[in-house]
This record gives structure tokens, sequence and C-alpha cells, in this order.
């Protein structure tokens, strides 16, 4: 009998550290204005800056739907979950996206924690990294030293993909970071770009400290101000403490 009962425990402990690890960290699905507050391990609720941002729907898909101007945020005290960085610095974001085109050429931002102007760069999902021959693909920013990369103006350590997105589809973007390497994905495949994804990146992600970026969504503090503004549309967005497999990532449903 007793036998029998530590086969029965150990099993639940199993499969509820199988079913933890499988879960994401934090997990939005923008179907109603309840959808600010996520799922998953944690529940953290966006705040949506201004008006410009509000819940649309199309033929097939819900979304959050962005204005030129507008975004999300997570004030850094509300999401410690969110704030990777040191010997927590594993991590893979997932968003599904339609992007539109903006009134300006300029970096877009999608997730993470990311502020420039205080010098207080941790890692970020951007689209359009206009950096090293690029425009248009997904792009995973990482800064080991908060500021611009030693020896350059701006920061620019980040995986490039390859594939450049197209305007008016509906595809999903990752990024995730496992401690040595940077990877861009898109729709559910590493967007292999030679020296630039996989990016190797053997630092620790840097720690901003109390006074950190925030979580944002849409947008980042830049030069003084709010900017690199996403245009379009996000339906899901899901942040995982853990680096994802490529097979992990491709099997993802968003």
């Amino acid at each position: 009998m007793r036998q029998l009962l530590i086969l029965i425990l150990t099993s639940c402990l199993l499969s509820c550290a199988t079913t933890n690890e499988s879960e994401p960290l934090a997990f939005w699905d923008f179907s109603t204005d309840n959808s600010l507050v996520s799922e998953g391990q944690v529940n953290y609720k966006l705040t949506k800056a201004n008006e410009l941002v509000t819940f649309k729907k199309d033929e097939t898909t819900s979304y959050l739907n962005i204005e030129e101007g507008g975004y999300l945020y997570i004030p850094r005290k509300d999401c410690p979950a969110l704030d990777f960085h040191g010997d927590n610095s594993k991590f893979t974001i997932v968003a599904k996206i339609n992007r539109r085109e903006k009134s300006y050429e300029q970096c877009e931002a999608i997730a993470g924690m990311w502020n420039e102007t205080r010098k207080k760069r941790q890692y970020y999902l951007f689209l359009n990294l206009l950096q090293k021959e690029s425009g248009d693909q997904v792009c995973g920013h990482v800064s080991y030293v908060g500021g611009p990369t030693p020896g350059h103006k701006w920061a620019m350590d980040a995986s490039i993909g390859k594939t450049p997105i197209e305007y008016g589809d509906w595809v999903t973007v990752a990024f995730s970071f496992d401690g040595t390497y940077a990877k861009s994905y898109l729709n559910g495949k590493l967007d292999k770009r030679e020296g630039l994804n996989p990016y190797k990146f053997e630092y620790q992600i840097y720690d901003g400290g109390e006074d950190g970026s925030d979580f944002t969504v849409g947008a980042v503090d830049r030069l003084g101000e709010i900017g690199n503004f996403f245009v379009g549309g996000i339906a899901k967005l899901a942040v995982y403490d853990r680096a994802l497999s490529n097979e992990e990532i491709a099997k993802l449903n968003l």
C-alpha cells in the first residue's frame, strides 16, 4: 500500500511539473476588455496608455487594435516575473500580429522591457530593426549593459531574421534567449540568417534595478519620449520563463 501511494504521488508530481513547464508564464488572448489580464502562471494587467488602443474583430480574428501613438504597459513593480536578468535570463516571447504601415519608417516595438532614454535596456521583441542592412524582419534585442553597445551609438545586439514581414497578414513572431543565443522566429520556424540569427550572445541580461523599464507593448521609451510605435493588430501574446526549443515553437498554435 505504501509503495502504491508513493507511485501515485510521484506520478502526480511529474504530471504537475510537466504541466507547469509547458504553461506560459503570462498569456494574453485579446478577445475582450477582460483579456488585458494575463492567464498562465501570473495574472498581470496591461494598461492602455491612451484611447488609440481598442478591441476589434475581422472575419476570423479578435484582436487588440493599435493606432499610431498607442501602446500598453505594466509598471515594473507590478510584473516582477517578467524582469528577466542575471541568472534568470532565459525566456521566450511569442505574438500573433497583423502589421500595418505607419506614417514614417522606424523600428516597431512588440513587447518586452526596454528603456533607451534612461539606459535601462533588457530585452525586447521588435520588427523592422533598422541596422545591419536590415528592415521589416523579426528582431530579438538583448542588452547586457543597459545603454548602447560599447563602441556604438545604439544597442546593436540582436537576432535579426531574413524574411520581410508583409503588411496586412496575420503572422506569428517569436524571440527566445537561452543564455547563449538569441533567436528570431517567423510562423513557427527559425528564420535563419548567417551571423545574425541565431545571434551569439554569451552574456546575462542587464539588471535594470528598481527603477528599470516597465513592460510595454507596442512602444518603448526612447530619446526622452515614447516611440518606435507598432501599428496594427495583436491577437495573442505569450511570455515563457524559459527558452522554448525549435520544436516547441513550431507546435505553438497562436
